[in-house]
């Protein structure tokens, strides 16, 4: 600043000796001294969301001062710091500045104005301190003429300061999921997760606890979160199993899960370490189908019809019951069959009695079906609802001659019976 200061007295002392009469300067030979610092915690670990808190302090002072009763009264000062903004950035340090430069307005000499900067530290931060240059932008009076009794000309000095601040990133733990395998995880369904993490940070954790937290609106949920795994060095591995549930909503399909780790640090206080996300594979829903040929029923017909279901999922369906919808022309009393443990591709029999109303249309008509079973877990689930085939049939031309037959067969069995009977009791009278 000293260049400054020795500029500011040169151009004062010419501009002095231009005046007219009546012409004076008040103030002359200062400028602002602006210096900066950071408020607070300057150190932080990786993956940080961090408020960097910096003061600015107006040092300057005024060190030549002219009275005179016909000069006019200052409206700046040669120390007052105009227009102030302030800027933090970070160049060559792993972390990203949020916040763009901010105005605080004047700055006077020895006033302090405090700023805060969000950030955000890179979840790989190398460990070590980093300069960020804080920018200062302002201007000052450097000279203020009263050429007139009753007007006053000034001019301005723009200046950028550059003020570096340290910021420290601090050991921590850091995880790095190295395998996320699911087990029996099916949509709408609960299964397992087993992950295997490695602490790959510089410091070793005490009474560390893996937790894995939903990530956002992901369809995969918790139920277990927590698993305590004790200490946790640097570089070692540990395996953990969870038990989590798939939405209904979800696809077939991968989707996201935040794993991180609570520990004691060397300091005695417990923190948390930034999450690793990872993607978990949602198996589709246990499906099913009819593998079976459409039974045929003939109009007025009561018979039993049987139907297979094919498992199409990937996991075993165990106590499957099916359930037929049997709607107009057809009616059942009894419209449930157990299937029990049925494997993916593997088929299991379903019997119903089923009644064709004499007036049906020969045609194919398709059914309702759904299968309930108990899944890997013991929950119970219910399938989409899919169609079985069953087709009604006009009875052929020669079954109507034998069935009018056989009615004339009866009729005449019955009255050659009756007429045997009447005969019998003549005979006896």
């Amino acid at each position: 600043m000293e260049y400054k200061k020795l500029l500011v007295l040169l151009l004062t002392v010419a501009a002095c000796c231009s005046l007219p009469v009546l012409g004076a300067t008040k103030y002359f030979g200062a400028s602002p001294d602006m210096s900066a610092s950071i408020s607070g915690v300057n150190e932080f670990s990786p993956g940080d969301d961090a408020t960097i808190s910096v003061i600015v302090r107006n040092n300057g002072v005024n060190f030549m001062v002219f009275n005179n009763s016909g000069v006019l009264q200052q409206e700046d000062l040669p120390t007052t710091a105009k227009l102030v903004s302030i800027g933090l950035s970070s160049p060559s340090a792993p972390i990203t500045i949020k916040t763009d430069p901010i105005s605080v307005g004047d700055v006077l000499r020895q006033g302090t104005k405090t700023v805060q900067f969000n950030a955000k530290i890179y979840s790989n931060a190398t460990i070590g301190e980093y300069q960020l240059p804080l920018t200062i932008k302002y201007k000052y009076l450097i000279v203020q003429d009263q050429e007139v009794s009753d007007t006053l000309h000034m001019q301005y000095y723009d200046v950028t300061d550059t003020i570096p601040l340290t910021v420290k990133i601090k050991p921590t733990l850091k995880i790095s999921v190295l395998e996320a395998v699911p087990e029996n995880l099916m949509v709408g369904t609960e299964g397992y997760l087993n992950l295997t993490i490695k602490n790959t940070g510089s410091v070793d954790g005490k009474k560390a606890t893996v937790k894995i937290i939903r990530n956002g609106n992901s369809p995969v949920i918790p139920t277990d979160s927590s698993v305590f795994i004790g200490d946790f060095p640097v570089g070692s591995t540990v395996t953990c199993r969870y038990k989590v549930a798939a939405s209904s909503q979800a696809q077939s399909q991968t989707y996201p899960i935040d794993v991180a780790v609570t520990y004691m640090n060397a300091q005695g206080d417990t923190v948390t370490s930034v999450s690793d996300t990872v993607g978990v594979m949602v198996g589709g829903k246990i499906n099913f189908n009819i593998s079976s040929d459409a039974p045929t029923l003939n109009p007025g017909e009561t018979n039993v019809v049987s139907l297979n279901y094919q498992n199409t999922g990937t996991t075993t369906a165990y106590n499957a019951q099916a359930r037929l919808n049997a709607v107009a022309p057809f009616s059942s009393t009894d419209t449930s069959a157990y299937l029990g443990d049925i494997k993916p591709g593997e088929q299991a029999t379903a019997r119903y009695v089923l009644t064709v109303d004499g007036t049906a249309t020969p045609a194919t008509y398709h059914l309702d079906t759904e299968v309930r079973y108990r899944d890997v877990l013991d929950n119970s689930q219910i399938s989409d609802s899919f169609t079985a085939d069953v087709q009604v049939i006009s009875r052929p031309a020669s079954d109507t001659i034998v069935r009018i037959l056989s009615i004339i067969v009866v009729v005449a069995v019955v009255v050659i019976g009756a007429g045997y009977y009447v005969l019998v009791k003549r005979k006896k009278k």
